[in-house]
This record gives C-alpha cells, structure tokens and sequence, in this order.
C-alpha cells in the first residue's frame, strides 16, 4: 500500500505596510540602532495600524487571499482550518472560525492552535495527521500574530524585537513521497515564568488593577529565553538530521524561527549548514511568533526545487520547541 504523506502544495504571506525601524524607536526607548542589530539582527519590523486593518484574523485573511491569487486554490475545497497564533481576536471564539468564513472556507471547520512562537510547527504537524489518516484532503494551516497588541513600546526588552503578520500553507496527500517526513517536538513547563504575559488568564484575570500595571504585556528574561532557544533549537535540529541520515550535504534549506540572528546561526552551525542554505527575514520583518516559518517560505519559495529537504526548527515560550523535516512538493514553475 502507497503511504500518503502530508505535503505543501501552496503558500502565502503578508504584512503590514507600516514600518518601525530602529532609527523610530531610538527616540521611544533606551535604545540604538546598533545595539538592536548587534543583539537581534532586526532593522525594522511590521505594525499593524487600525487604519489598515483590525486584529489577528485580518492578517491571516491577507496571507490565505495571497495564496489564492498565485495558488488558484478554491477555498470552498477547503476542509479544516488551524490558525496557530499567540494573539487570537478574542479569548473564546476562535480566529480560525472567523478566517474560515471571510475566506470563503464554507465547507471548512477550524480552530486555535497556540504555542507561542513554536505554534506554526506544532500545526504543521496536527495538520499532517489529518492528512495522513485520509480523513481529509485539503488542511490549511495559518501562522498569524499581531504581536503589536500586546507589546508595551516603553518596555525595550521586548518592542525592539516583535512585529506583525501572518503566513499560510496548504496540506494535501502525496504518494510521491513527498511532504512531512518525520518531527520532533518538545516542551518544559518550567520555562513559562521566563517569557509570559501575567493577567488575562484564569489565574489572573482583567481587572482595573491588571491594566493599571500593565499586567497585559508580554514580558521576558532575554539571557533565560536566549539560553534555553541555543541548545534546545540547535539540538533538536541535529537530531532530526542524525534520525534520518541527512547530512549537511543533503540538506537544501533550514527554516528557523526568526527570534534573534545569534539563535538562527548558532543552529545553522549545529547542523552544519552554510548561510546560503538559511531562510532569514528577521532584519526585515523582526519576530512575528507564529508567523516566521510560513513567511518564510513565502519569501523564499521562488528559489525552492520539488524534492528539496527542508528542516524547521522553532523555540517559543512555555517553553515549547521542535524540528520537522519536510521534503518540498510544489514545482518551480509555480
């Protein structure tokens, strides 16, 4: 019997049009330009403004309609829909549920998946289980987050580094043996007290005291999270390539999560990768969590070959962090 594996047979992506470079929050934070690019390697990151667009689902909405317009891909064939984001429209009802039906998704049920910055890779994989059990043919996966609504810009441990938007991709069977190929995936509840944001939640919830404090905003130890991001990245990177006999040779392209350029390079030298073998964006468009992967092979996507080996890898908050092995499925000409 043929073995179905799940493959990315389309991709979009978008951003928001409005910049926020260094030289801007120079005059908000106690802050250079050249100690962010020196510590960071971002230049400038995305914002959402009310002017352009309103919240979480409106990003997401952006890169699926992208992926149409190149894809041609109906949205009507579309079964299942998993926004990953850290930064849903509302605490109960699902963005997934709102982006299903502006995209025209009417067959299609949907729902949240969040993992901080890990959340893309983690859908990647739910995704593919759907796929491989042939209960369903088409899996859209979302990466979207409008980081800017819960960043406090007098805090300059964390507004130098995040931005907005939003990335996509379509699952589908493939017999070719192409597709997600093997993952592994991990998390340690101990590292949540290291990057979180306090209030909103069940143990602390909205209050005019929360608000008063500016309990609403992320918060991070950078050395912890940059500590734990090193190794557990750069690991789990490597051991997906040992498990599966790749060698750096076989290895056409690694994309990581786009948090700080030290991490990107630190497991690019781990699995001994070259920089031209590396999708990088962060200077352009900062960390936007669960967007990094998928906007990533946006950008990148014109230079992917049918059948590259491609390795993920991402680290977020919780702490949850993974590697997913995939081989490329979509022909140049697209």
């Amino acid at each position: 019997m043929t073995q179905v594996k799940a493959a990315i047979t389309a991709v979009g992506g978008f951003v928001p049009e409005f910049r926020l470079t260094n030289k801007v929050l120079e005059g908000m934070v106690d802050t250079t330009d050249d100690w962010i690019t020196t510590r960071t390697g971002i230049k400038e990151r995305r914002l959402l403004k009310k002017e352009e667009g309103s919240g979480t689902s409106y990003l997401a909405v952006k890169a699926v309609e992208n992926m149409v317009e190149r894809y041609g891909v109906d949205t009507s064939d579309i079964e299942m829909v998993i926004v990953a984001t850290a930064t849903p429209d509302m605490p109960v009802a699902a963005t997934a549920c709102k982006v299903a039906t502006d995209i025209g998704a009417k067959n299609a049920f949907g729902y949240d998946l969040m993992a901080a910055c890990s959340s893309f890779i983690y859908a990647l994989s739910t995704g593919s289980k759907y796929i491989q059990s042939g209960q369903y043919k088409k899996v859209l996966v979302v990466g979207a987050d409008q980081m800017s609504s819960i960043i406090d810009y007098t805090d300059r441990t964390t507004c130098v580094i995040f931005g907005d938007g939003a990335g996509c991709v379509l699952l589908e069977p493939n017999t070719e043996g192409l597709g997600i190929q093997d993952e592994i995936l991990r998390s340690d509840g101990s590292g949540r007290e290291y990057l979180k944001i306090d209030a909103g939640g069940s143990i602390l919830p909205a209050s005019a005291e929360t608000v008063a404090t500016n309990a609403h905003y992320v918060k991070q130890e950078g050395r912890q999270v940059f500590k734990f991001a090193v190794t557990n990245m750069a690991d789990v990177s490597e051991q997906i390539m040992k498990r599966n006999n790749l060698s750096s040779d076989d290895v056409q392209w690694l994309v990581p999560h786009q948090a700080n350029l030290r991490i990107i390079d630190a497991t690019a030298n781990r699995m001994g990768l070259d920089k031209e073998k590396v999708m990088i964006n962060i200077t352009r468009y900062g960390n936007t969590t669960s967007g990094t992967l998928p906007l990533c092979l946006y950008d990148y996507q014109d230079q992917l070959k049918k059948g590259d080996n491609i390795v993920f890898a991402a680290f977020g908050g919780g702490f949850t962090w993974g590697s997913l092995y995939l081989k490329w499925a979509i022909d140049p000409k697209n």
